[in-house]
This record gives structure tokens, sequence and C-alpha cells, in this order.
């Protein structure tokens, strides 16, 4: 009978969890949490484990989880790993259905988060504008809802420039995004995926006894988690959150007092501190240290933190000065029994970076530069060995900080020009690495500070750097968080945390000031980006180039928030600061065009043209703007210059497309709109402009294959669902249109021009009272739309409303 083969990890995790000591006291607080039923008073639904750096906080959390699995609980274990709230639940997600439990609603959540986000970082890098007509924009989905020819009409054609009016109406009612839940899902996220992650936890909750999530490195996710966290165990904001649910928080600091004042009656605090004499003997004991002057040494250097007890553990001393003093170097004490000074040395140099690989260990010790002595791949295999250097969630590894944190002192103090060198050569690998990623991903949609990969190469370059010179480097560091700031508090944060990171590693007070400035003003999820750029602004010490900039991307931010007016105001400091901006005069006419003043937006894209001649971008938003004006024939010749100068950018493609569409030539409309496809094949806009298309070629199979695809990209946007009706209607089948309609009133509520068309189809259905009634609701939501008035009109047979 063959024996059931078991991985090569469950037996390393077997094996750990054997030599696993001490923490009986908490162990026994949470095993027995899962003997009291959640109604009971006696039943805690939050742990708080707490203690300083060492004290063995993750191996208590990993060893809770497992206990957990053993009772049967489905187990989500997050860490600093995640950057933000989304990437935290996908983990979770992600996790559970490893375990069994798929969770496709927030799967799809997730992905439409990240959709979003991606193509806004797409429009923007295509063109630094906002309110581009396509899927890039921050408000993605309302693009597809508002476009030409999409409020419903007679026929295919007719009544088309009225439609563009009505829709940049509602458009500006919306204020910028295309419904309330566009907006929270790129700018709140939390408020639009925390209410699907409840549906999925409570269905999850039906199907195993307990749910635990266990969220590790809690002093650095807090500033994203921890409000949330609060919100969803106190408040019903979000929905109900399963009973037989169990937290684990753990970080070095107690639960902040101001938030969960009162929290006593559900949650309970796990201060850890160091070993007991009893728990660090049985550390020593499983790892073979008896001897009684060894065991002595060992617990006066250690003071009694885990970390430590098991790092000197490991060196196997058999006597006491094998052990070392407490004068010793980080070298002495925690490598003590290896004879190799090189790897000593080594040792040193492989505490400066962040995480290790090959490549970083080569870097770091200065191994191989001249081609000869290049001991790398060993000295990597070596220190993954150390009981100090751990696997990390992306495949490499790191030192454990206890231990990191001597070693840098120790560096840094004894020989600064090593520590400079040392970093010095780290970022130039990670210069290197960015610039070979740069290269492969030349002509990918995108700005660099949204793509994860290029940003965790970035901010350990900037971190090197900061390190190597504290005060040299600072200057550039600061102009980088402008760009970083474009986007949202999450990749904000990123890059702040370098300035942290290095403020601790390197002692400068000059950066400490910066570090507690720039976690003050994050600590807003919604505004913190903004309030950077502000503080960036008042404190920086930017020259005039780099004012521009911040005052362009604060207008930028403001504009995403929906505050218009007072995005203006910044673009105009940026030009009083330098009048030839040409993204001062962007940003005003994006603005303007967004407010509905056209003649506005026009003066200052002209002025734009003056300051960037022969810009492509200029040119297409010019024709953007008259195509938004209901004005295709005056917006093709820029496109078509736009096209002349840039003949591969989709954006322009699938404006002129739609303008021709307009025009009455869908042919040529057709083949814009396919080589905007093949130039980029995940733009949800084209894809349902070109439904359009093929519906009034006759192509009905194609129409709807397109917008299945325009779905799939974008699962949460109402406009593919208005579009399948529109596209239903016009090929007379009404009973499919109405539902295709009801889904997209009920994804937003506020598209007027989908109740107007949906009441075509209820018509021709003989449902004539229910047409007028959802003439009505668009009446209702916009007064103005006076195409909803005039079918009103004729359906009633009235003259008069």
């Amino acid at each position: 009978m063959s024996r059931a083969k078991v991985s090569m990890q469950e037996l390393i995790r077997r094996r750990r969890r054997a030599v696993f000591v001490g923490r009986r006291d908490e162990l026994r607080v949470f095993r027995a949490n899962f003997e009291v039923p959640p109604e009971d008073d006696r039943h805690r639904f939050l742990f708080h484990v707490h203690g300083p750096a060492g004290v063995g906080k993750s191996s208590l959390v990993r060893e809770m989880g497992q206990l957990a699995t053993e009772r049967g609980a489905l187990v989500a274990y997050v860490d600093d790993g995640v950057p933000d709230l989304p990437e935290a639940l996908g983990e979770i997600a992600a996790q559970y259905a490893q375990q069994g439990r798929t969770m496709k609603a927030l799967d799809r959540a997730l992905a439409a988060h990240r959709h979003r986000v991606h193509e806004a970082v797409a429009a923007a890098a295509r063109a630094p504008e906002p309110d581009v007509p396509s899927a890039g924009s921050v408000a993605l989905a309302r693009a597809g809802a508002v476009g030409l020819g999409m409020v419903p009409v007679v026929g295919a054609f007719s009544g088309v420039v009225d439609t563009e009016r009505v829709a940049l109406r509602a458009e500006r009612l919306r204020a910028r995004f295309r419904t309330p839940e566009d907006a929270r899902l790129v700018l709140e996220p939390e408020r639009a995926l925390t209410p699907v992650l409840l549906e999925e936890l409570a269905g999850a909750a039906d199907a195993a006894p307990w749910l635990v999530l266990l969220l590790d490195a809690y002093e650095r996710t807090a500033p994203f988690l921890d409000r949330w966290l609060h919100d969803v165990m106190t408040t019903d904001r979000y929905g109900d959150f399963p009973a037989n649910t169990v937290v684990v928080t753990a970080g070095q600091r107690p639960l902040d007092p101001g938030r969960w004042e009162g929290a006593a009656d559900f949650a309970a605090e796990l201060p850890l501190r160091p070993f007991t004499e009893s728990e660090a003997r049985g550390l020593l004991a499983a790892r073979g240290v008896t001897e009684e002057p060894v065991v002595a040494e060992v617990l006066r250097l250690s003071g009694r933190l885990p970390v430590l007890v098991s790092t000197l553990a490991e060196t196997g001393p058999a006597a006491p000065d094998d052990v070392g003093d407490p004068s010793a170097t980080a070298v002495e004490r925690f490598l003590k029994g290896e004879q190799d000074p090189a790897r000593h040395a080594a040792a040193l140099d492989c505490a400066l970076p962040r995480r290790l690989d090959e490549e970083i260990v080569r870097a770091a010790a200065g191994r191989g530069g001249d081609g000869t002595g290049d001991d790398s791949a060993e000295l990597y295999a070596w220190l993954r060995t150390m009981p100090f250097v751990r696997p990390d969630r992306r495949g490499t590894a790191r030192y454990h900080d206890v231990v990191r944190a001597p070693m840098l002192r120790l560096r840094r103090n004894t020989a600064p020009a090593l520590w400079s060198a040392g970093h010095t050569r780290l970022a130039e690998l990670y210069a290197r690495r960015r610039a070979a990623l740069d290269e492969e991903l030349r002509d990918a949609p995108g700005r660099p500070w949204m793509r994860p990969e290029w940003r965790a190469l970035r901010v350990d370059e900037l971190y090197h750097s900061l390190c190597a010179g504290p005060r040299a480097a600072l200057p550039g560091v600061l102009r980088e968080g402008i760009e970083a700031c474009r986007f949202d508090t999450a990749v904000a944060r990123e890059w702040a945390r370098v300035v942290t990171d290095a403020a601790e590693d390197t002692g400068a007070d000059h950066l400490r000031v910066w570090s507690d400035g720039l976690c003050d003003a994050l600590a807003d999820e919604t505004l913190g980006a903004l309030r950077v750029l502000e503080l960036l602004l008042a404190r920086a010490g930017f020259d005039d180039a780099d004012r521009v900039a911040a005052h362009n991307e604060h207008g930028l931010r403001l504009f995403h928030l929906g505050r218009l007016h007072e995005a203006l105001d910044d673009h105009e400091r940026a030009l009083a600061i330098d009048p030839g901006d040409p993204w001062g005069h962007h940003g005003l006419a994006v603005t303007y065009r967004a407010l509905g003043d056209f003649d506005a937006a026009l003066r200052h894209l002209a002025a734009a043209d003056e300051a960037a001649p022969g810009a492509e971008w200029v040119a297409r938003q010019r024709g953007e703007t008259y195509r938004r004006m209901g004005r295709p024939d005056e917006a093709l010749p820029w496109l078509d210059r736009a096209h002349a100068i840039d003949p591969r950018e989709p954006l322009t493609l699938g404006s002129r497309g739609q303008a021709k569409f307009v025009l009455g030539r869908p042919r040529e409309a057709l083949d814009d709109l396919d080589r905007a496809l093949d130039l980029w094949p995940d733009y949800p806009w084209a894809l349902l402009r070109r439904a359009r298309v093929r519906q009034a070629l006759g192509d009905l199979p194609g129409a709807l294959a397109d917008l299945d695809r325009a779905h799939e990209l974008a699962p949460d946007a109402p406009g593919a669902y208005s579009d399948r009706g529109d596209i239903l209607r016009f090929a007379c089948r009404h009973e499919e249109a109405v539902g295709a309609y009801d889904t997209a009133v009920t994804m937003d509520p506020g598209l007027a021009w989908a109740w107007g068309s949906r009441a075509l189809s209820l018509e021709a259905l003989g449902r004539v009272e229910e047409a007028v009634a959802s003439l009505d609701e668009a009446l209702r939501i916009d007064p103005g739309y006076g195409w909803a008035r005039e079918q009103r009109q004729r359906m009633m047979g009235a003259d008069t409303v």
C-alpha cells in the first residue's frame, strides 16, 4: 500500500512546529475561545498581539493559524507584503480559494477595481488628461455610457447631436464620475469592495465552523487597515460581519486607544514580552543546547528575546565563550561559530538590502565586479541557512529586523565608506533592473508608478540612494513624490515608506521630520495623496519647475475628487509661475471641458499648442473637445492631424472612429476602431463603440461579442448593459433589451438616457404605462432631457406635459 505523499513545505512546517515552545498562556486563551459560542459574552472576536520586534509575534500568529486550522477554520494570513486594502482583500480571497472556498464575486470586484486603475494609468500615460473619451479615465465606465450616439432615438443615427448634449449634461451632474459606484471603486475602494467581502464571508461562515483572519506586521498595515477593521467590526456601514469570525492582529504597539476605546468587551490584548526563563530554556533544549554555563550565557546576552535566543542557539555553542559577550559586534553575536571572515563581512554587507536574491547579494557584497571572485551563489545559499534569514512572499529572503538593525548600525557607524559604497551599488542595481523593465514595457500603456513591478524596483532604488546620501538624495526623492501622488494614497504611501525606512536606518534627523509629516498626511485614505502634495509644496523647497508640476498634480487630484473649481485654481497657480507651461493649460482645458465651458477649453488648448507646438496630445484633445461639443465635422481634421503625428495612438483612433460613425461613415469608423483595438485589445470604450458600429452594419453577433468582451474587462460598468439594451432594441429583441436596461439602471439608477431607452422597448412590447413611468424617471433625474420629454408627449398624445 503506497503512502500518501507529503510535500517538502509541509514537512518543514511540521518540524518548525515541533520546536515551537512557549506562549502557552496566549495559545490557551486563543484555543479556549473556540469553545465559547459567539453569543456568549466571554467570546472574543479580536485578539491583538503586540510587543517589540523579535519578541516572537509572527511565530505566535502562525501557530494560532495552525491551531485554528485544526479546529476546522478557514484561515487567511496577511502581512506587510500588501500595500493597500484591495490587495489585502485579494490575499484573503486567494488563500480561502486554496482551502476550497472561492470568492468569485470578490474576485470580480477586485478585477474591476484593478482594471479601472490600470485603465486610468493607461490613459494618463498616453495623454495626461483625466477626461479622455476612453475607459482609461478615472471615470472609466462612464465614458462608455455617455459617448455620442447612445441616447435613445427612433433610428440608429437620428438625433445624435442632441444626444451628445444630453449625455454631457448628465456627465456634469455626476461631477466627473459616471456613477457613485464608479467613484467609490476608484477613490474609496473600501466602500465598494467591503460589502462584497462581507457577503462572501457570510457564505463561507455557513460552510465552516470558524473564519480566522490573521493580520501580521500591523504596525505597517494599520494605516490602511485599522480604521477599516474597526468600522467592519463595530458599525453597520458595510453590512454584517459573520459572528463566527475571529480576527488576530499583531504589531509592535497596542491598539489605538482613541479608535478602540471600549473594545475590551469583545477584544483581548495579548502583550508579548521576552521569553520567561523556562520558555527560553525550552527552546534551547529543543535546539540541543543544554549545558548550563552555555544556557546561562545565551540567556544573559539575548535578554530572552525569542529571535536572539533562536539565533544564538543555532550557532551550536558548546561553551560560554562560543556565545559572545554583550559588547561583541553584530557579526560576533549572530554568527558565532562561523570561522570564515569573508562570510562575516558578507553578512554585514547583505544586511544593507531589505531583501535578498543572488544578484542582490553580489551587489551588496561587491562580488564579481571585475569578473573574478564571484561567490555570490554560495553566499546566498549560506545566508538562507541562517536562522535570522527568512523567505518572504516574493520568493526572495530577508533578515529579521532585530538582527538587521544592529548590523546596519555597526556598518554605518564603524565603516561609513563601506556603508555608502554598498548602498550606492544596490541603488545602481535597482536602477539597471528598472531600466530593463522600462525597455520591456516601452510600448505598454500606463504610467510607471502605477505598475507594481516597476514601483517595487523604484522604491528600493530610492531607498538605497537615500541611505547612501541622506541629504544629497532627498531633493530627488521628494520630486519623485509628485509623480507618486498622481494616482492614489496607496501608491503615495509606498513612496513615503522610502523616507520612513531610510530615516530609521540612517538615523538622520531631517529624514525623521519628513517621515513624521508624511505619515500624518497619509492617515487620510481618500485625501492622503492630496495632503502629501500640499506638504511638498509647503516644505520641500522646490524650484519653479517642480512647483509647477506639483500644482498641476494637485489640480489633477482635485479633478478626480470632483472638486473642479478648486482644480482650476491649482492650474492657474502653475501658469502664474510659468505662463508657458503646456500642462497648466492642459489642466485648465480638460477641467473647463468637464464644466461644460468648451470655449474656455479650446482657448487653453490653443495656448498649449503654442507652448508645445506639434504635440500629438494637443491635436487629439482639440478634436475630442469638438467631438464632445457635437461638432464631429470640426473634430475630424484635428484627429487626423493627431493620427498623422502618432499613428499608433489608440485613443485618437477610437475618437476618430466615433466621429466618423456620427458623420454617417460606419465602414471607415469600423476600420479605425479595429486598428485601435489591435493596438490596445483591452480598450472597453472602443469595444462599446465598435459594437454600435457593427450593429449599424447589420453584424449583430459581432456587436454582442464586443459587448461581452467589454463586460469581461469592466464587469461592473453599467454602460455595457445599456449598450447591449440599445443593440438588442435595434434588432427588435425587446424583451432581452428591457432585461439589459434593467441591469444597467440597477447598477446606476442615475443613467437618465438608459431609462429613456428602456421606455422605447417597453412601448414596443405594448407596456405603454411602464414606458411612460420610465420616461418620468429619466426626466426626474435630468429635467432638461428634451428627447425624453418629446417621447413622453408622443406617448401620451399631448402637446404639453
